[in-house]
């Protein structure tokens, strides 16, 4: 139970910027296992975003609550996925070969693609959750934030790491894993889903899978496999997709 205790902190050390005690460091083999809490990380960090709409809801409107939510949301994981979508929209962009695009992700420098793939993702996330009716949102987010990184995690499983020269800190996260671990996963990833109390909303599984489908064949075509940002790309994609599927499912189902 201590060593899964410190697995744990130190998934929520890497994916966030919440404070974890002195004694969890970047061992690469809890840090290797850490991807199986990647969701449990997701319900904390949709937590925060929903405790945050909450709490402002009484103050300001539904934008406005919704934005600064947003903001509480990207603060606390240090813009690491959208960071991971934007070098991703970058560099299969801009690149046509396998080593071109892995440079160009790598590059901290945003690009045109990247500029215009964050400003449009962030700004349908916004519009998709403002379709959402205000006592649904919380709980949205937290399913949203959890279920889109258990998503992430299949491709983990399915694909290789392709940096096999990268010295990077996220290659132990994103480099393989266990059928076990991704159980393990799926189990954080789709438990805040109950809570809705309506089975219709496992559809939404569907299309989230199929936009990760759709990501990781781009990916092994150009690069053979995926690296941390394709990760994280997976992530943010499924998870606008997510609220997608929640507009469409309540307003049409």
């Amino acid at each position: 139970m201590k060593k899964e205790i410190h697995i744990f902190f130190t998934a929520l050390m890497f994916f966030t910027r919440i404070p974890c005690p002195k004694w969890v460091n970047h061992d690469p083999d809890y840090l290797r296992k850490s991807s199986k809490y990647f969701p449990l990380v997701g319900i904390l960090v949709g937590g925060i975003g929903a405790l945050i709409f909450y709490g402002c809801s009484f103050f300001f409107s539904k934008e406005i609550s919704l934005l600064l939510s947003m903001f509480g949301t990207i603060y606390t994981t240090g813009a690491f996925h959208e960071d991971g979508f934007a070098d991703v929209c970058d560099g299969f962009g801009g690149g046509w070969t396998k080593d071109k695009i892995l440079l160009i992700m790598k590059d901290s420098r945003l690009g045109t693609y990247g500029t215009i793939g964050i400003i449009l993702l962030l700004a349908i996330k916004f519009s998709a959750l403002r379709e959402i009716s205000t006592i649904d949102i919380p709980l949205v987010l937290i399913s949203g934030h959890s279920l889109s990184r258990f998503i992430a995690t299949t491709l983990i499983y399915t694909h290789p790491y392709v940096r096999e020269a990268d010295d990077s800190k996220a290659k132990p996260a994103a480099k393989s894993m266990s059928a076990s671990m991704l159980l393990i996963s799926g189990f954080f990833g789709i438990i805040p889903l109950i809570l809705f109390f309506n089975p219709l909303v496992f559809l939404t599984l569907i299309p989230m899978y199929i936009s990760k489908l759709f990501l990781a064949a781009k990916f092994k075509k150009w690069i053979g496999g995926q690296t941390g940002d394709c990760a994280g790309a997976v992530q943010q994609l499924s998870e606008v997709i997510f609220y997608l599927s929640i507009v469409v499912l309540w307003k049409y189902i």
